[in-house]
């Protein structure tokens, strides 16, 4: 298996089927087999190309593939396929302070893992500007991705590269776009970002959806569902994607799920105040401001402690989860005295209130903070001043560092470029932008080309993105239900598709957020599903959304041959060409040859085309 290979197989028993337009040939007889053998010997090569192949490294995976590949006619099952990733955890001594090992650490220290960090950039360079830093690092990583910086710089800063982002950074130049993306305020607003007026609680504080409870729920609006929605409407429609990839990246690691008892009052203020608020600006804020909001501290169970009654579950995240990270050096005296200096934080009336009758009076010491907390009024600044200190701590810097070099770079980033990151942001106090400028100056970034693979909710976002879909509903759409708009309904859509794919904006219901490392999300059942979605937005069937003409996307002459239409169709959809192997796998799901002449619908075969190139490796990676 791999950018080359091939697939012997015509399915695999127990995975969801590949969708096909027609699975009959002319004469009524058996489905075409050779399209689905084709589309997962392209889809199929994603696992090399992501780096190793998660399935690839284990004996009982090499087996499953030998099987597969094999044609030797045993049936696998899609349990028997996911169960092969190697995904045991890392070779770490759990301490007993933890709740949770490090997420991504835990399935990076498989073999799968281990083999994803061989192709991994070693080391690096800081450079005076990023546009210095793209044009003086050699990419030297196997990668099956055209190694152009400007369409790397597509992939990893937004939700997926359109003709018009790649265009934008070409004619701005690397340095002024990052400079306009990470000043989104100065970004005008899509018609698809204007169209979430439409979600009528996305705006609302905490008292007006309390005011306006009994109408929202008669007209089946909850604020904590069109919160994700609105999400999911900002990744594939807004031009300040780096604001919302940030945005993404936030809500993993200062994480509050999405639905627990009284999210419906309090969890969109806490993306709109708290989040969203601080994205790029400076992180001892936004942890100051989460530990004041009441959705934070009813999700883990603050507002129920007390100087008599002290739960510790909040404490410990903000230790654990939210600031030094699981082996940043605190004990569980540290826990509990940290539990005790935050009494008093409680919620009333949806409301975050500090009530001092209950904070508890007295010395606290944690991991070299200390205060004298003498009096019960002073217990609110006291820990927001413990706060801080937790926010500039050196393993808080370096637990951001590593996490958000895993986000940009690589599932196994460069020691030199974490320890970059991390001195920049002790150096300038938490603020986020000069933290990415950092980041992009880097040469790391530059030579990570192909590192990443897009995680399920990515992958979709980015489908939709390179496939042009539009916010206004297709011609002739019959709205059913008259209390939600189209674009409304057609967003809550997609983010249940996300959800059936196992990823959905904030959707991780446990306080460490979703993982961000290839070998977390390899699953069979999971990429098959993704290319049946690919089919359905090629054919338009979300009828809330409008799209482009399929015979658009090779030009307004499309070529009259089948390769070079291949050539122009990869263009415009992956943003590069095919190698030659590669444009061979996609001509032998129609059954033709490079020469072989077309129309414009590609002799009827244009869809299955299309779909091909969004299950190839070069869409998959980012």
């Amino acid at each position: 298996m791999g950018p080359d290979g091939g697939l012997g197989a015509d399915s695999v028993a127990g995975l969801p089927e590949i969708y096909e337009q027609d699975d009959e040939d002319d004469d009524g007889g058996a489905p075409d087999k050779g399209r689905r053998r084709a589309l997962l010997a392209l889809g199929g090569a994603v696992a090399v190309a992501g780096g190793a192949g998660a399935l690839s490294f284990t004996g009982v995976g090499r087996d499953l593939i030998d099987r597969v590949l094999g044609g030797d006619g045993v049936d696998t099952t899609a349990a028997e396929l996911n169960n092969a990733i190697a995904d045991s955890p890392a070779q770490q001594q759990p301490s007993t302070v933890r709740t949770y090992t490090e997420q991504n650490e835990s399935y990076m220290g498989s073999r799968a893992g281990n083999e994803l960090r061989k192709n991994a950039p070693a080391t690096g360079k800081l450079y005076a500007t990023p546009s210095a830093a793209a044009a003086n690092t050699k990419v030297t990583v196997k990668t099956v991705l055209a190694k152009d910086p400007v369409v790397h710089l597509a992939r990893r800063a937004t939700f997926g590269p359109t003709p018009k982002v790649i265009s934008d950074i070409r004619r701005l130049g690397i340095d002024a776009w990052l400079r306009l993306q990470l000043d989104p305020a100065k970004i005008a607003p899509t018609p698809g970002e204007l169209k979430l007026s439409e979600l009528s609680t996305l705006s609302m504080s905490i008292p007006q959806v309390r005011a306006n409870r009994e109408a929202l729920n008669e007209r089946g609006a909850q604020a904590d569902q069109e919160v994700v929605d609105a999400a999911v409407g900002r990744m594939i429609f807004s031009d300040r994607q780096l604001f919302e990839v940030m945005v993404d990246f936030w809500n993993d690691f200062l994480h509050v799920g999405p639905f627990f008892d009284g999210s419906d009052m309090v969890r969109s203020s806490f993306d709109r105040d708290v989040i969203r608020k601080h994205a790029l600006g400076n992180y001892s804020d936004m942890l100051v401001a989460a530990n004041r909001h009441p959705a934070l501290l009813i999700y883990l169970n603050q507002n129920q402690s007390s100087k008599d009654n002290v739960n510790e579950n909040l404490a410990r995240e903000n230790l654990e989860l939210y600031s030094v990270g699981v082996d940043g050096g605190y004990t569980e005296k540290d826990v509990k005295q940290a539990a005790l200096l935050q009494t008093g934080r409680g919620v009333r009336d949806d409301q975050y209130v500090f009530q001092p009758e209950r904070h508890h009076v007295g010395p606290v010491k944690i991991m070299g903070f200390s205060h004298p907390n003498k009096t019960a009024e002073g217990g609110e600044a006291a820990s927001d001043m413990y706060f801080r200190y937790l926010a500039l701590h050196p393993s808080t810097a370096r637990y951001i560092a590593l996490n958000l070099a895993t986000r940009f770079v690589s599932d196994a980033p460069p020691k030199s470029l974490v320890d970059r990151l991390a001195k920049a942001y002790l150096n300038d106090r938490g603020a986020i932008k000069p933290l990415l400028m950092t980041l992009f100056r880097s040469s790391e970034f530059w030579a990570a080309v192909g590192q990443k693979v897009r995680r399920p909710m990515e992958y979709l976002a980015a489908t939709y993105r390179t496939l042009g879909v539009s916010p206004t509903p297709s011609p002739g759409f019959q709205q059913g239900n008259q209390n939600r708009p189209p674009f409304a309904q057609g967003l809550r859509q997609i983010r249940n598709k996300m959800e059936e794919l196992g990823q959905f904006p904030t959707g991780q219901a446990t306080p460490n957020g979703y993982p961000d490392v290839f070998v977390a999300w390899t699953s069979a059942g999971t990429m098959i599903n993704g290319w049946n979605e690919a089919l359905d937005i090629i054919n338009g069937n979300r009828r809330q959304f409008s799209y482009v003409d399929p015979e658009k996307f090779a030009g307004s002459k499309p070529p009259a041959t089948a390769g070079a239409f291949v050539d122009a169709l990869a263009k415009r959809l992956v943003h590069q060409t095919l190698s030659a192997k590669e444009k061979a796998a996609v001509l032998a799901i129609a059954g033709v040859s490079a020469g072989t002449r077309v129309d414009a619908s590609f002799n009827g075969a244009l869809t299955s085309i299309v779909r091909a190139l969004l299950a190839s490796p070069q869409h998959h990676l980012r």
